[in-house]
């Protein structure tokens, strides 16, 4: 099996800040590191691989700097790590994002599988998995919490919904986003993050994956951020319930029906 996880590098604090004119993050002199939902989904092809053969190719776009969390997906298993990185993708919304990662998968090709985690901390849209998979045409499963099986070029997954799960078997190619319930990641050993400090990192361009420039990047955008604001403060209210143990269950009941809650 050929297995590709898109990975992205994210800020590693919430005190990040929007430059006023682009709407973008000011990513100058912040700490980054890799999308903790991306680890997830990292473990679960390793895991695919070690069970059933074949390759983990781990891609990622974004600035030069993301080759480090590159680095550590290769310290964690995966065979093979891509970036894609030109001043061309700069700006690109989630649209653009999973085509130029639609693109480099076709470049790569023979693809099975793509693996995404479920969303990236730093926007939470959860749309560049299903974007990736629209654009290359592939049926897709989001929200997996358990891989069930996989044999004669299907897979068959378990994911999520809000009253329940669904059992879903699509045939290979395939996209999953997985949740972090879907396994627990393994510690690289000294080992494996010695060797990924010394693996040679290939960067691609738009040209080296046939992506049309005029949608990539923040010209190829079909969205954009007109303001940002930070979501306002929550207010606490305390009230206190007295009575006797039965009367304060009651009444607490009644309060919460009333704020909605239950």
């Amino acid at each position: 099996m050929k297995i590709v996880v898109c990975i992205k590098q994210v800020p590693a604090t919430n005190e990040a800040k929007i430059d006023p004119e682009t709407k973008r993050i000011i990513r100058e002199g912040l700490n980054s590191i890799l999308n903790p939902f991306d680890t997830y989904a990292i473990e679960e092809g390793v895991r695919i691989r070690e069970k059933f053969g074949g390759e983990v190719i781990a891609i990622s776009m974004g600035p030069e700097k993301a080759i480090e969390v590159l680095r550590e997906a290769l310290s964690l298993g995966v065979d093979k790590a891509i970036l894609l990185s030109d001043k061309e993708f700069a700006g690109s919304d989630t649209w653009a994002t999973s085509y130029a990662l639609a693109k480099a998968i076709e470049k790569i090709g023979d693809v099975d599988l793509v693996i995404c985690g479920k969303q990236a901390i730093d926007g939470d849209t959860a749309q560049v998995g299903p974007g990736i998979a629209a654009h290359l045409g592939w049926v897709q499963a989001t929200y997996v919490m358990k891989v069930e099986d996989i044999q004669d070029g299907s897979i068959k997954v378990r994911r999520m919904r809000e009253d329940g799960y669904d059992i879903c078997e699509m045939n290979f190619p395939a996209v999953i986003t997985v949740l972090k319930d879907i396994n627990t990641p393994r510690i690289p050993s000294l080992k494996r993050r010695l060797a990924a400090r010394q693996a040679q990192i290939p960067v691609w361009k738009p040209a080296d994956i046939g992506a049309d420039t005029d949608k990539i990047g923040l010209d190829g955008s079909p969205t954009r951020v007109v303001k940002t604001a930070p979501p306002p403060a929550k207010k606490n209210v305390a009230k206190r319930i007295e009575g006797t143990p039965k009367e304060c269950a009651e009444a607490l009941v009644r309060e919460l029906r009333m704020r909605s809650i239950i």
